[in-house]
């Protein structure tokens, strides 16, 4: 094991809109055994907070004008240089809530790259335990994270339970070695050219595109040119 000369930066964004909330409890909790067992082998973890309910605004500007605010800047640099994520939604008609979700649609597809994350979810009953991975682990492996095995749901009823703390701590130890290991930071300096899309992401890179042609002027609401008299 290698003892690393900084701590371990882990971002922990909370999907909650209550103060207080059970989801930013939960995550709190997960980031909180992180620590303790990271501590155990030697190392330490500095813990940076991504509170969504306070970049809402931000957050519905950027999906309708692609515009980042001062909020949202800082935690899109916060989770490009996470060495771990944990990720805590609160679940809404059998899904992650609108404002979890559109938080991570707005970011560059690259920004997560094999950036280890620990799923979590709270509601009100265990009929929603399924989705962390049925909805919440797709969208992850969209965004080519490498998610823990181990998922956290907690409904009212399992506050209490011995049950909740060990999927916690099953959790929190997989985040630890998956950190430990430094995969992300291999994946990124050695193979990054191979995990970019074609044009790049987000539209930074087109430039192969042929901005004169036909449907690229329809597109931004110009007319195709007029066909060549034969």
């Amino acid at each position: 094991m290698n003892t690393p000369k900084e701590p371990y930066r882990l971002a922990v964004v909370s999907g909650g809109t209550s103060d207080p909330s059970s989801t930013r409890m939960l995550a709190d909790r997960i980031a909180s055994r992180v620590g303790a067992l990271a501590a155990e082998r030697g190392a330490a973890v500095a813990v940076d907070v991504i509170d969504l309910r306070e970049l809402a605004g931000e957050i519905t500007t950027a999906i309708v004008s692609q515009l980042m605010g001062p909020k949202m800047t800082r935690a899109i640099e916060v989770l490009g240089r996470a060495d771990g994520v944990v990720a805590s939604a609160p679940v809404y008609k059998a899904a992650p809530s609108g404002l979890f979700s559109s938080f991570f649609h707005v970011l560059d597809n690259d920004l997560l790259i094999a950036k280890p994350v620990v799923l979590a979810a709270t509601a009100g009953t265990a009929r929603h335990a399924l989705v962390v991975d049925e909805q919440m682990r797709s969208l992850f492996a969209y965004l080519r994270t490498l998610t823990v095995p181990t998922s956290v749901f907690a409904a009212t009823e399992d506050w209490n339970s011995s049950e909740l703390g060990d999927r916690i701590g099953r959790a929190a130890i997989e985040l630890v070695l998956l950190m430990e290991s430094g995969f992300a930071e291999h994946v990124r300096t050695e193979s990054w050219r191979s995990y970019q899309h074609e044009y790049g992401s987000a539209g930074g890179t087109e430039l192969d595109i042929d901005l004169g042609s036909d449907l690229m002027r329809l597109a931004t609401g110009g007319a195709a040119k007029p066909p060549r008299p034969e």
